[in-house]
């Protein structure tokens, strides 16, 4: 009965059968939290617990084939036994590491397409993280407080977890599918009830859950309307090849735009569900207001206005690039070499997101479009004529043509992460002459000229010797 009507609602939204699974799943998470709400706040954790574990299985299973589930259940248990068995030990960290990273791998080696596929990998990255960073959290418990940052202190963890507690921590219905990563100490908060702005009861985070549900609407529906008309295949075809350089050049400016809306828009309702169950409440803010922010994924307006590959990458998948930073780029601070830290920490993004050759050389230009960038605003801080055109009149317009910049070459290296193989993201960069890499190349070697001939000497020397 399920399958056949399942069917027919994605031919009535022309949309594929597991897409729109997995954006009923996390509509779901609603009254799910509706449900935790009314009548599971005040029950004992021993409950809520399994609450959490039946009603997140069940979407997995609504999503997946059954057989499928045991992927995460035998993550999770073996996540369990290597803490329960080998303690606080880096050997558990590494341990841990090795086997969520190695079982990630392994699932995206064997069920690899050259498309994008909605299958249980998703969430299993997704759990990846969770339960590495639970070891994390579960090793900084046993560590000396003055060893531990600030970060560290909110998360680490006095004791072992039940079994029940970390299936209930991985299953939890608003984050196990698409996320956002939270940590165990917050879903125990949660669990305690001590994430409400009302002690005692069920916060008053109603209006803030609907206000990123209307927002997420909006944002699916734009990409609902816009999608057909910018599709991955496009770039493949003759069609594309014979446009004109230009447009072939804001055909990818749009594209891009178009395209991470269906991201945005699962993160932010994902978001809605985690602030109505309470577990995005994040206290007081500095003018006295309840602040609901504390799984928030997107930062939309940012993103939508800022003119700044770093602004953007900033507001985009914020809970994931937190994770990274906390437990890979940071950790890392042995190394001495902060470029060496972040060069691991993208090409550990690059892995996590998949096997193929198109996540690695997004994260690669990434790696080299923000170091550039950087290095643009040096100059134009330091240069005293740039930073008076900066702030002059003429800003609107340079901002326009800042916006034009930043979108095509945010698009360019999101080209090879959408279409994975080198044939495809190969031919889609020679057909326009490798404009991206030319330009960053161009920039990267004329920047130190620049700043010999509009940064004045005086400000050079002061820089250098900094």
């Amino acid at each position: 009965m399920a399958a056949p009507l399942m069917e027919k609602l994605s031919e009535s939204l022309g949309s594929p059968e597991p897409a729109v699974r997995l954006i009923l799943s996390v509509l779901v998470g609603y009254p799910c939290a509706l449900l935790y709400r009314r009548f599971f706040f005040h029950q004992p954790p021993t409950v809520i617990h399994l609450y959490h574990a039946i009603s997140g299985l069940s979407l997995a299973a609504f999503n997946f084939a059954g057989t499928q589930l045991y992927h995460s259940a035998l993550c999770v248990l073996v996540q369990f036994l290597m803490m329960r068995l080998m303690g606080r030990t880096i050997t558990t960290v590494l341990a841990s590491f090795m086997f969520q990273m190695a079982y990630l791998l392994s699932g995206y080696y064997y069920t690899a397409t050259e498309e994008y596929d909605i299958k249980w990998t998703m969430p299993q990255c997704v759990l990846a993280l969770k339960l590495i960073g639970l070891s994390f959290d579960y090793y900084d418990g046993g560590q000396e407080p003055s060893k531990l940052n600030e970060e560290q202190k909110r998360s680490a963890l006095a004791k072992v977890p039940s079994l029940l507690e970390v299936i209930g921590f991985s299953y939890f219905y608003g984050g196990f599918l698409v996320g956002p990563q939270f940590t165990l100490r917050s879903y125990q908060r949660l669990v305690k009830g001590e994430l409400t702005d009302c002690p005692g009861q069920p916060p008053n985070s109603v209006i803030p859950a609907m206000k990123r549900f209307s927002l997420g609407l909006l944002c699916l529906v734009i990409y609902a309307i816009f999608s057909p008309h910018y599709p991955d295949s496009y770039y493949l075809t003759d069609e594309y090849d014979a446009q004109p350089f230009w447009y072939r050049c804001v055909f990818i400016l749009l594209w891009a735009k178009v395209i991470l809306y269906k991201y945005v828009s699962c993160w932010v309702i994902a978001e809605g569900v985690c602030i109505l169950s309470g577990l995005g409440y994040n206290g007081l803010g500095q003018n006295g207001e309840y602040q609901w922010d504390a799984c928030a994924n997107m930062k939309v307006w940012t993103f939508e206005t800022t003119p700044l590959f770093t602004g953007t990458i900033a507001s985009f998948n914020i809970n994931t690039n937190a994770w990274v930073a906390r437990h890979v780029f940071k950790r890392l601070k042995f190394l001495g070499n902060k470029l060496l830290s972040q060069v691991t920490a993208l090409a550990f993004l690059a892995i996590w997101h998949g096997t193929h050759s198109g996540y690695l050389l997004c994260f690669s230009m990434e790696f080299i479009i923000v170091n550039v960038e950087r290095q643009a605003q040096a100059l134009v801080r330091d240069s005293p004529l740039l930073t008076r055109l900066a702030n002059s009149s003429l800003y609107p317009l340079i901002y326009l043509v800042q916006q034009f910049i930043h979108w095509l070459f945010m698009g360019y290296p999101l080209v090879p992460f959408c279409l994975f193989t080198y044939d495809k993201w190969l031919r889609v960069y020679s057909s326009i002459y490798f404009c991206g890499h030319i330009f960053f190349f161009t920039l990267y070697l004329g920047i130190p000229y620049l700043r010999k001939v509009l940064v004045p000497r005086k400000e050079r020397s002061e820089k250098k010797e900094d």
